[in-house]
Parts: structure tokens; C-alpha cells; sequence
């Protein structure tokens, strides 16, 4: 039976940043890529750093190579989430247990493989995340199928041949990567990172005659039958500028809504009330207030939704319209994918995420849980420049789809 006879260590980068979240949100000076201050989030030695990252590999007594990444997300540190992630600290911390420990792992499911690695002792849920990936690959290889074959059939879930909706996240360069995303039609865009004060502006102004613009840019590029949805994520500011005065937050929002009409909208993160609990009551809250006001707005919880029990939390409260999967905060792909079927079991979506600090590698195993679990939509990374998140993600599923079309032919009418 093929097995792992030795486990192999790759620093790299990640595609973005890790940014100190409180620091850019309490007004830190930007200047030019870089931030101007002192980061305030423990683990942050400036508040822009770069994104670090480290490849497991495991070597297959057959020869082959799974490979898995292991990082972070942009905003390390955040609420209740891992600091930035730090390869050499990790490598020694964990590098000759978890190799040890990962050698005894069996490779006769994903399952079993993911139980073994969860029994390692403060695993850190980056390194989770790496690792499982590397194991779901060992594992297909050795079934000889895809890694969403390999989910779907342990599982028990439905091949489904369609893809899954992609979002984009546009990064700073809000206007020429939404005209991006417009030109190439995703589904779901610009995500805005309006993360400061200035961004949401006044009353929210700002924010407001930038989703006015999203939307117009939309009719004027995509012509009338291009539909997308139109999601922002505000990062905690209208929660700042109002106070946290729940039925001015919705009033702002529903002017938004009737601006940016016939689009549907979603709004990512409106507050940061300090707590999972605290968020959790905000979001009814403000759905509550949403719906006196007949609005239609879909909110998405993000910040505070960190885990999978977070995750059973926010679902089972209804709080928000969709919570992101944040897959590296969630940990190992397992927990990925229990997370996405615990909302299915509820009136909740799903929406599978991570991060731009992401690798191309942890963004392709992303989309093999996705097409598995069926997400309501699926984060285009890593990254901010949209083309390359589109190009890997979306080449991804496409490829797979074409392979899964083509071991699975529909079936002909008798007699033809």
C-alpha cells in the first residue's frame, strides 16, 4: 500500500500582505504600499509585511509528491484568528514531530488521514490547513481520481457538473480591477476593501457613490443581460462612523440598495462589535431593521466567524444571510467541508473564502472542496489583481468539470 516515507519543507510567499487590521483601521498614513506608524496586533513587527507561506510536501513510496500551503490570512491577528504565519518558527516548533507524525499517517481515506493529523498536539491551524491539503492530493493520487471525486464519494455527495459562481476581490485599485472583473463577467464583484474611515467617507458618501459607480460601470461594460451580484465588504465601518446605531446603519444601507437597483447587494462585515456574541445579536439586529425597512440586502458575516464552531454559531443563530468559510482561520480542508454542509443544514449559505495572502496551490485544493460541498459562491484568489485569481481559480474548475464531464457522460434516451 503506498504510503509517506518522508516529509519535505518549501518556504515561499504568500500573494499578498499581512496587515495589521486595528492599526490601518484606526487611521494609519499609507504611503505607497507601505503603512507609516507602529502596529498595535501582536505578531505584527511593521504593519504591512509580507505574506510568508511554507510548502509541505509528502514523498509517496511510489514517488509521487503531495503538496500542501501553509499560511495565513491578510488580516492576521484579527478578532480571534492566528498572527502572522512565520515558517521558521513553525519549521521549529513542529518540523521533526509533525514529520514523524505525518510519516505513520494512513492514506486509506481523506477522513482517517485528517483524524491522525488532528491527534498531533497544538496543531495550529495554519499548519492544518497545509497539511490536509497535502493529504487530500496523497490520497486521490493514490485512489487514482480527483481530489473532488475523492470528496464527493466519501461523503456521499452529489458529482454535480456545473460550476460554482466565482466572487473577485478587487484590492485597492477598486476602479480598474472592478472594470476587470466587468470585462471578464464574474459572478459576484468588487468586494471594494473598504477598510478606513476615508473609504466609507461621511455618512457613508463615499461608499456609497462608489457602489452607485460599480453599478453603472456594470450596465455601461456588461450590457443589460449581465447580472452580477454586488457584494462589499466594509470591514467594521459603518459600525464606526454610526456609532453603532443599528437603524442608521440600515437607513444608509437601503439608500445604497435603491441606488444600485436592479443589482442585488450583500454587505460583508458592517460593524466589528468586539466578540462573537456581540456580532452575532448585531447581525439579527441590523437583518431585523433590514427587514421593517422592506429591504432586500443579503448580509455576510465574516470577522468573528474565524472557526468552525464559530461557524455552527452563526448558523444556527441565522444571524447573517451567508458566512464566509475563511479556509485558512477554519483550519484543516475537513473542517472546510463540514463547515460548508453544517449551513446547508440551515437556512444559512455558504460562502467559501480565505484570503489574498493565499498561495496558487491552497487556491487550487479550494476549488475541490467547492465543487464538492456546493457553496453559494467561491473566492477568486489569491491575491488582488483579478486576473491571476480568475486564471487559477477559474481554470481550475474548468479542467476539473471537463475531466469530471467526461468520466461521466450523461446518459442517452433508449433507442437513440
Amino acid at each position: 500500500m503506498t504510503h509517506i516515507i518522508e516529509v519535505l519543507w518549501a518556504d515561499g510567499l504568500g500573494s499578498y500582505w499581512y496587515d495589521d487590521q486595528r492599526a490601518i483601521r484606526d487611521g494609519a498614513t499609507q504611503d505607497g504600499l507601505a503603512f507609516v506608524g507602529q502596529p498595535v496586533t501582536a505578531g505584527f513587527e511593521q504593519i504591512r509585511m509580507p505574506a510568508r507561506s511554507t510548502s509541505i510536501g509528502l514523498l509517496l513510496s511510489d514517488g509521487y509528491v503531495a503538496w500542501g500551503d501553509m499560511m495565513t490570512v491578510q488580516y492576521s491577528g484579527a478578532g480571534s484568528r492566528e498572527g502572522p504565519f512565520d515558517p521558521v518558527r513553525i519549521r521549529a516548533m513542529l518540523g521533526p514531530a509533525l514529520a514523524t507524525h505525518l510519516e505513520a499517517c494512513p492514506l486509506s481515506t481523506f477522513a482517517a488521514a485528517c483524524r491522525h493529523l488532528a491527534a498531533f498536539e497544538h496543531l495550529p491551524r495554519s499548519v492544518a490547513y497545509g497539511a490536509s491539503q497535502a493529504l487530500l492530493d496523497a490520497v486521490a493520487h493514490r485512489r487514482g481520481c480527483l481530489r473532488v471525486e475523492l470528496l464527493c464519494d466519501e461523503r456521499q455527495l452529489p458529482l454535480v457538473m456545473e460550476p460554482v459562481p466565482l466572487f473577485g476581490q478587487s484590492g485597492d485599485d477598486r476602479y480598474a480591477n472592478t472594470d476587470k472583473m466587468i470585462l471578464k463577467g464574474i459572478d459576484v464583484l468588487p468586494h471594494g476593501l473598504i477598510n478606513n474611515r476615508e473609504k466609507f467617507g461621511p455618512r457613508g458618501e463615499t461608499f456609497a457613490r462608489y457602489a452607485q459607480w460599480v453599478a453603472d460601470r456594470t450596465r455601461r461594460l456588461g450590457g443589460p443581460a449581465y447580472r452580477p451580484v454586488l457584494h462589499f465588504d466594509l470591514y467594521g465601518t459603518a459600525g464606526v462612523e454610526f456609532g453603532g446605531d443599528i437603524d442608521a446603519i440600515a437607513g444608509m444601507l437601503c439608500r445604497v440598495e435603491a441606488d444600485v437597483a436592479p443589482l442585488n447587494l450583500r454587505i460583508e462585515t458592517p460593524f466589528d462589535l468586539g466578540s462573537r456574541d456581540a456580532q452575532i445579536e448585531g447581525f439579527l439586529s441590523l437583518r431585523a431593521a433590514l427587514t421593517r425597512l422592506g429591504s432586500r440586502i443579503e448580509l455576510v458575516a465574516d470577522e468573528w466567524c474565524d472557526t468552525l464552531e464559530d461557524v455552527h454559531e452563526f448558523a444556527r443563530a441565522g444571524a447573517a444571510h451567508l458566512v464566509q468559510i475563511k479556509m485558512p482561520d477554519i483550519g484543516s480542508l475537513n473542517d472546510s467541508v463540514e463547515a460548508v454542509l453544517a449551513c446547508a443544514a440551515t437556512s444559512t449559505r455558504a460562502y467559501l473564502g480565505g484570503s489574498c495572502a493565499e498561495t496558487d496551490l491552497s487556491a487550487r485544493a479550494s476549488v475541490h472542496v467547492a465543487l464538492a460541498t456546493r457553496p453559494v459562491m467561491l473566492l477568486a484568489k489569491p491575491g488582488m489583481g483579478v486576473d491571476e485569481a480568475l486564471a487559477i481559480v477559474g481554470n481550475e474548475q474548468s479542467r476539473a468539470l471537463s475531466l469530471l464531464r467526461a468520466r461521466n457522460p450523461p446518459k442517452t434516451r433508449a433507442g437513440r
